[in-house]
């Protein structure tokens, strides 16, 4: 290699090293400075938070009756039109009567006969009686007479029986509705030969007014919820969601705590009624519930958006424009200060309830503090900000 090849080569070497120096050890006053995270921000403050708790329930008949024949026969006719509403003992459907009313007349008759044998053996027994006073007879036959009449007296017994058998299975030849509600789908139409064992009977009735409404809560909130029911009563309120809105059905209270948790899932299931005077509650149907517990005054709250989880446990980040910690008061430095840039701190925060719009700090935050509502998972202890024009949400901005 010539020489004036070996000090273009020393050249290129040193001016490679001399420019990786120069990157590696740049001062960083000359690095550039990330822009400011766009954020929007609300205020912490005060107010009265009403203390509820939402589940998914299932709505449930207030009483459900499978109607079922109680005894054996062709079904001739169906009394009701299917779905309508029928009140306590209208007539459902009607089954064969013939075969039953010659069973009565037949029991009848035999206990018409065992009557009068009764009858002649309670004289017979009259006159033993008053021939044993001169002695014309012996005491064996009035024993025997006075075992006879005994006998016929169960025989007529057992006959009255027969007859209320008789004149209640005609009875059920007319199947009535046992409870006042809406009637479902015939299951069974006229002509079949139904009985008791008649799979699903031949419909189901049901009062959906008033209706329940079966929900579970975690164990967690027992206490809370047992305390203030025995306060004083705890309003419920069944609603939908419709396009993004909750629609409310109806308004309830609750009646009934289980008296077990299950322990499969840890939840405890509750049961609410509502007069639903508009039918909006449909056995078997999934409704939204929300049970309000209690109103708690002059809470400082935030946006449940606000509220982050980090391994240390919940923390906020809150808006800083100076110096000192934005949980201590800011004084004002001058122009200076109008022209510093906020950036965020994390605050680590003690959490009450909670729910999808707002949550209640316990302790970390004063009120009027300003805490990162949207833009937060771009951020870090100490980053700067630019805060974007206030817009509707669930804090004040």
């Amino acid at each position: 290699m010539s020489r004036g090849k070996r000090l273009s080569l020393v050249l290129v070497i040193a001016l490679g090293a001399l420019v990786i120096v120069r990157l590696v050890y740049q001062p960083k006053k000359h690095r550039p400075t990330p822009p400011p995270v766009p954020v929007r921000v609300a205020r912490a403050e005060y107010a009265d938070i009403p203390i509820t708790l939402h589940a998914l329930g299932l709505v449930q008949a207030y009483r459900t009756v499978t109607v079922a024949p109680m005894i054996t026969g062709p079904m001739t006719a169906v009394d009701f039109r299917q779905g309508s509403v029928v009140q306590r003992g209208a007539l459902l459907a009607r089954i064969d009567p013939r075969p039953y009313q010659a069973a009565l007349a037949q029991a009848l008759a035999k206990r018409a006969q065992d009557r009068a044998l009764l009858a002649v053996a309670r004289d017979t027994l009259k006159r033993y009686q008053l021939l044993i006073a001169h002695h014309y007879i012996s005491a064996e036959i009035v024993a025997e007479q006075k075992a006879t009449v005994a006998e016929d007296r169960a025989i007529v017994a057992q006959d009255d029986a027969l007859v209320t058998t008789a004149r209640t299975n005609l009875g059920y030849t007319r199947i009535t509705a046992p409870i006042t509600g809406r009637t479902g789908i015939l299951a069974v139409n006229a002509g079949n030969i139904v009985s008791p064992n008649t799979p699903g009977g031949i419909v189901t009735i049901t009062t959906i007014q008033p209706i329940y409404v079966l929900f579970s809560l975690p164990q967690q909130t027992l206490p809370e919820v047992k305390h203030a029911l025995h306060a004083h009563a705890l309003n419920v309120t069944a609603y939908a969601r419709q396009g993004g809105r909750r629609a409310v059905l109806a308004h309830g209270v609750l009646t009934v705590l289980d008296n077990v948790i299950n322990q499969s899932t840890g939840t405890l299931t509750l049961k609410a009624r509502f007069k639903n005077p508009s039918l909006a509650l449909w056995p078997g149907a999934f409704v939204n519930v929300r049970l309000k517990v209690r109103t708690e005054r002059h809470a400082l709250v935030v946006p449940s958006v606000a509220v982050r989880q980090g391994p240390e446990g919940p923390f906020v980040y809150a808006v800083h424009t100076g110096k000192s910690s934005p949980a201590r008061p800011i004084k004002s430095a001058g122009k200076s200060a109008g022209k510093a840039v906020p950036h965020v701190t994390d605050i680590p925060v003690r959490l009450g309830f909670a729910d999808q719009r707002l949550t209640v700090i316990r302790s970390g935050l004063r009120a009027g503090m300003r805490v990162v509502v949207l833009g937060g998972s771009r951020l870090h202890p100490g980053a700067r900000i630019r805060i974007l024009p206030k817009r509707h949400t669930t804090g004040r901005a």
